[in-house]
Order: C-alpha cells, then sequence, then structure tokens
C-alpha cells in the first residue's frame, strides 16, 4: 500500500518515469526557418500521445509563435538554445509564446532563453492596449513548473499561472523592459512555492491578482529571491475580487530596475531622488470587495523604494476585508516623500495588523505645510502611493482607519530635517506602539499625533536628542490614551490636546 502511494505522489508532482525523449529537429524544426510552430508543436504533441516525456530544444535560435504545452510533457531548453516568439501579433493562437491550458504535471525547464520581443514596434500600442502575448502563460492547470530558464523581454506580464493548482517557479531569470506592463511574475493560483528566483522587469516584480471570478489565491511561498522593478516589488491586486489567503513572504531582496525608459518621476512627483525608483516595496490591496487573510512577510530588503509599506483597504468594486497581517524584519531605505502607509475607509477597517522589527530611513526634506496637509479619502481611487497625493503629513507612518494594531521595535529616521510628525494615527482603534525611535522633527510638530483614536498603548519610546513635544491628540473621540511607560527624560513636554479632548483620558500626564 505505501509503495503504490509513494508511485502515485511521483507521478502526481511529475517525478519519477519521465517518458521518451525527443528533439524538435526530429520534426523539422530549423535555426533559419522564419516560423517553427509547427515543427515545435508537433514534436509536443507525439510526446503527449506516446505518455509524455521530455521535448528538447537544442543549442541554436528558433523563431515560433504559440505551441501548446500538453499533459506530461516536459520542455527542455538547452544553454545555449532561444526560443524566440515571432513579432506579428496576429500569428499568436494563444496568449503567449509558450501555453500550458488544462495540463497536468508538465514542465518548462532548462539552462536557455524564452525572448518575447516585446520591445518590437509591432507590440509599442501603449499602457494597457494591444494584443500582446506573454512569454509562458499557465491556466487552469494542475502541477506545473517553471525551472532554471531565462525568460526575457515579454510584450506583457512575463510569467503568468491562472486558475492553477500547484505551481512551483525555482530558480529562473526574468529581464523585461521592452513595453509597458512587463510584470514579472502574476500569480492568481493555489499551492505555489516561488523560490531563487532573480527578476529585473519594469512593471510589478511578483503580483498577486484575485481577478478570476471564484477563484481563491491561497497558500504560497515565496522565498530567496531578488527583485528590481519600476512598480511595485511584491504587490497583491489591484484585482481583488476573491481571497488572497495563507500566504507567505520571506528572505527578499528589493531594489530599482537596471533600466527606466517609460517613467520620469522626478516630473510627477514632487521631493522624488530619482527616477528610477520602486513605487511601492510591499503593496496589500483589496480594493474589489475581496478578502486578505493571513499575510505573513518577513526577511525583507528594499533600497531604492519611493514607499515601503502600502497597505490599502478600498472600495473601488465593493467592501472587502484586509486582515491578520504581520510584517517583520524590514529595512528599507525610501526616496520620495510618500511615506509607509495603513489605510481603511469611513466604516471599514484594516484589522489585525502587526509591524515588528523595522527600520525605515527616509529621504525628509518636508516643509511646514507638508505637516498640516489634510489626506482625502479617495475611496474608489485606483491604489497606489502616491493616490492621496504627492506627499503624506507624517514622515515615518500615516495609519486611518484601522484596528487592532501592533508596532513593535521600529525606528524612523529621516536623511533631511523635516516638519512632519514620525507617526499619524487617525481614526485608529486598540493599537500599541512599543519600543520605538524616531527622529526629531522640526517645527512645533510632535513624534506622534492621534487623531479621533482610541484605546492607544505608546510606550518605551527611546529619545537621542531632546524632543520638544512627544505626542498631539486631536478630536473628541480620542480616548484612553495611555503614556505612561515611556522615559520623558529628554522630552520637554509630554503631551498637547485640544479643546474636545478630555484630560482624563491621556494617561500618564
Amino acid at each position: 500500500m505505501k509503495k503504490v502511494l509513494l508511485m502515485s505522489l511521483l507521478c502526481l508532482w511529475g517525478v519519477g518515469m519521465q517518458g521518451a525523449d525527443t528533439s524538435i529537429l526530429d520534426f523539422g524544426a530549423h535555426q533559419n526557418s522564419v516560423d517553427n510552430t509547427k515543427a515545435i508543436q508537433a514534436a509536443i504533441d507525439s510526446c503527449a500521445l506516446t505518455g509524455g516525456g521530455t521535448v528538447h530544444i537544442p543549442d541554436g535560435t528558433y523563431l515560433t509563435s504559440t505551441i501548446f504545452l500538453k499533459s506530461n510533457v516536459h520542455l527542455y531548453l538547452h544553454g545555449g538554445s532561444i526560443l524566440k516568439g515571432v513579432t506579428d501579433p496576429k500569428a499568436y493562437q494563444g496568449k503567449a509564446v509558450v501555453v500550458g491550458e488544462n495540463i497536468r504535471n508538465a514542465s518548462v525547464r532548462g539552462e536557455g532563453c524564452i525572448d518575447g520581443q516585446g520591445n518590437h514596434q509591432n507590440f509599442q500600442f501603449g499602457d494597457d492596449k494591444g494584443r500582446r502575448p506573454h512569454v509562458i502563460l499557465f491556466e487552469r492547470c494542475q502541477n506545473v513548473q517553471v525551472k532554471d530558464v531565462f525568460l526575457y523581454n515579454s510584450a506583457s506580464w512575463t510569467l503568468r499561472c491562472s486558475n492553477s493548482d500547484g505551481i512551483r517557479i525555482n530558480s529562473i531569470k526574468i529581464y523585461s523592459h521592452g513595453n509597458h506592463n512587463c510584470d514579472g511574475i502574476d500569480i492568481n493560483s493555489r499551492n505555489v512555492v516561488i523560490s531563487d528566483c532573480i527578476i529585473d522587469c519594469d512593471d510589478d516584480g511578483i503580483c498577486f491578482k484575485t481577478d478570476a471570478p471564484g477563484f481563491d489565491v491561497e497558500h504560497v511561498t515565496v522565498s530567496n529571491c531578488v527583485i528590481s522593478s519600476n512598480c511595485n516589488g511584491i504587490k497583491f491586486g489591484t484585482g481583488s475580487f476573491n481571497a488572497f489567503r495563507n500566504i507567505s513572504v520571506s528572505n527578499c531582496v528589493i531594489r530599482k530596475a537596471s533600466e527606466n525608459n517609460i517613467r520620469t518621476w522626478s516630473k510627477m512627483l514632487r521631493g522624488i531622488s530619482a527616477d528610477t525608483t520602486v513605487i511601492s516595496g510591499i503593496a496589500l490591496e483589496v480594493v474589489d470587495g475581496g478578502i486578505m487573510d493571513r499575510v505573513v512577510i518577513n526577511n525583507i530588503s528594499m533600497q531604492d523604494i519611493q514607499t515601503p509599506i502600502f497597505i490599502r483597504l478600498g472600495n473601488r468594486r465593493g467592501n472587502g476585508v484586509l486582515k491578520n497581517v504581520t510584517i517583520s524584519n524590514i529595512v528599507a531605505e525610501n526616496e520620495s516623500l510618500i511615506t509607509s502607509s495603513i489605510t481603511g475607509i469611513p466604516g471599514h477597517y484594516v484589522e489585525n495588523v502587526t509591524l515588528r522589527d523595522i527600520t525605515f530611513t527616509y529621504t525628509g526634506g518636508a516643509d511646514e505645510k507638508d505637516a498640516s496637509i489634510v489626506v482625502p479619502e479617495k475611496i474608489s481611487e485606483y491604489p497606489e502611493n502616491r493616490m492621496f497625493g504627492p506627499v503624506l503629513p507624517a514622515y515615518g507612518l500615516y495609519v486611518r482607519h484601522v484596528k487592532n494594531l501592533t508596532i513593535e521595535n521600529i525606528q524612523c529616521r529621516v536623511r533631511k530635517p523635516d516638519y512632519r510628525p514620525a507617526f499619524i494615527f487617525d481614526d485608529v482603534h486598540n493599537a500599541s506602539l512599543n519600543n520605538f525611535q524616531a527622529d526629531v522633527s522640526l517645527g512645533k510638530s510632535p513624534i506622534i499625533r492621534i487623531d479621533n483614536s482610541s484605546d492607544i498603548l505608546l510606550s518605551r519610546f527611546r529619545a537621542t536628542d531632546n524632543v520638544p513635544l512627544f505626542l498631539k491628540v486631536n478630536g473628541a473621540d480620542s480616548q484612553r490614551i495611555d503614556i505612561r511607560d515611556n522615559d520623558f527624560d529628554k522630552i520637554k513636554r509630554k503631551v498637547e490636546y485640544d479643546k474636545k479632548v478630555k484630560k482624563s483620558e491621556i494617561l500618564g500626564l
């Protein structure tokens, strides 16, 4: 019985019996051919008919339009081989150079390259426009793998796995800067492992989407990846119609892309330090009525980032749920005036978020007017770090419409003097900020500003310089603010509060 079970598992994961080997050369493929699609497809079909096996792409360059992978067939690209997509958009019968639809136990592997030629003028339709193929697409598949290959120059999202179950993406390299919307890896699948990848792309690096009705993205791990992007490094959304559930991201590096051919941030944003920057390092977005639950992100290093952390619950196409998120062991250097934020909308709260062991180094340089900015709600807007404007009124972390928030062991530093508070809590309830450090703001700004928030514990603040004002509290709904467990030796004034706040609601005066 145990032997039968083992063999079943080996077959399920495509391990063990590999079947026959065949080469595309045996079916008439030629390097000089205008189009090898028929020859490559014939090799795949023949392999599938004999029960599966490996189809070899030998050294050389082979032009092709869409080829359809089959169940139990493994496409192997030898080192020195290039599978190059043709440049006629109408030639593609599928949505990618390599397509797997409704198949199982298949893979694309090897040391070779798949080049989508996405920089060709025939694919230059503009942002979100035109028929532009992916490099690889798996749709409604089970137990498929992409391993070791180099995916280059896609005309659209590079590697897309949609409505599939059992995806392994290991040790691949992506370089894609030839067009708009060139995401690295897009996942709308369950039971997914992504590891040891190097991604350098114009759009989102690794992006999770729930844009297929009735299909949840769940049981996913991402680890040991280097992600370079001109957009978002690790992103959940924007498509968020269903659930993101039980997902872990760990041990990754996020940095700016190697080139930037589309965006000119210095003309779009005030205070930006460079045109080539990542928009958000970590972006968690639920705006279409979906659910985000049990997401853990740990050990992430970020450099050249406009906004290190962007968490947004909005209502573009329905009220959703965003809860149970833990982000820890983060080191990030920011390059704009758009700081990290966690925001819900009135009546719909982001819930149960933990930020722990974080060091933010911000560019700073905001003026007194920036400290008093009133942030618009933008309830139905497309979620992006700059949706509220080019500046947020806190230099470290802006939090609004959040319940059950834990922040522990966080440092917020600025490279240039800044007039904004380090932290702003607005309509935040049951929150703790413990064991924290922040550089002193210029002017009259406090370290922390609290607006209409309740059950807030501020403890173990560590001041390295003299602090003119520790806390400012506003609004009649500000209640039960506890500041008793702090060292105030270097703090000139503990608290300032407006006339709507009852003195008895601030514990530790």
